[in-house]
Parts: structure tokens; sequence; C-alpha cells
């Protein structure tokens, strides 16, 4: 655990830290799933009432469940990993909402896994669901910036 995540942490409250205890439980369970091809976690955890979606293979944001559903049917069952690493987790949360962000590495029978995850939670009803995801690759700058820019 890196200083800066033990001071963010040192000023959560006991109900922040279950809150944030339990969407991280949420998602790992959801990528539990995930890695032994069953897409079912985020099936359930992503909003079918508001969802919008980024990854950093898609050119244009989803804007749906129903087509994030068609992704994930599209890979159900042939994604595996034995194990993942979830690392440097964060929850920031107000109210019904509550941002998630962490990074992802996983070496899967398809393609090595290295991402910086964004999870926009929202209380719907009784349970927490993602009304926002961003996947993005974990990289160097590809940009070269001239040396005057700071």
């Amino acid at each position: 655990m890196s200083a800066s995540q033990q001071s963010y942490e040192n000023n959560y409250s006991s109900e922040e830290r279950v809150l944030a205890d339990h969407l991280i439980g949420l998602e790992k369970a959801a990528l539990e799933k995930w890695f032994k091809g069953d897409t079912s976690g985020y099936e359930r955890l992503w909003s079918t009432r508001s969802f919008t979606y980024f990854d950093a293979v898609v050119t244009e944001r989803v804007d749906d469940h129903e087509t994030i559903k068609k992704f994930l049917d599209s890979i159900r069952g042939k994604l595996f990993a034995e194990n993942f690493e979830f690392r440097s987790p964060r929850v920031q949360a107000v109210k019904d909402m509550a941002v998630l962000t962490y990074q992802l590495f996983s070496k899967t029978n398809l393609i090595d896994m290295e991402y910086n995850v964004v999870e926009v939670f929202q209380k719907e009803g009784n349970e927490w669901r993602v009304i926002h995801s961003t996947w993005s690759f974990i990289r160097p700058m590809d940009k070269k910036f001239s040396d005057t820019i700071v």
C-alpha cells in the first residue's frame, strides 16, 4: 500500500470504510468470475438503468447496458486467467455515489491485461451499481512534448 493510500484511508469514517470494503468486494467478485470466463458478475454489477463504458480498444463510448451485454455475450466462456492483481484500490464517495479506481494486472489466455480502471457507482434502491466504467491501458506516453512544457 502506498503512503498516499494509507493517508486517505486514515481519513475514512467507519461508514466510509464499510462502503469502500463493500464496493471493492463487489468489483473483486465480478473479476473472479470474469477470469473464469463468466461475464455474469459484470452483467449484474453494471446498471441496466443508466450505463456508459469506455475501453482502450473501443473508439466510441458505449451508451447502454444492452450494447455492453452484447459485448459480454461475445466473450463469455473465452477469457481465462489463473490469477489477477488488483492494485491500489481507492474509493471516494458522497451520499449515493462513489468512484472506485484501481490497477488491474493479469496474464490471460487472450491478452496480457494492464489496465487503469475507473468504476462510478450509484445507489439504485438498496443496491450499488456501476453507472460508468472506463478501462484504459497502462502505458508510457506515446506523444513527445517539448522540453518547455512542464
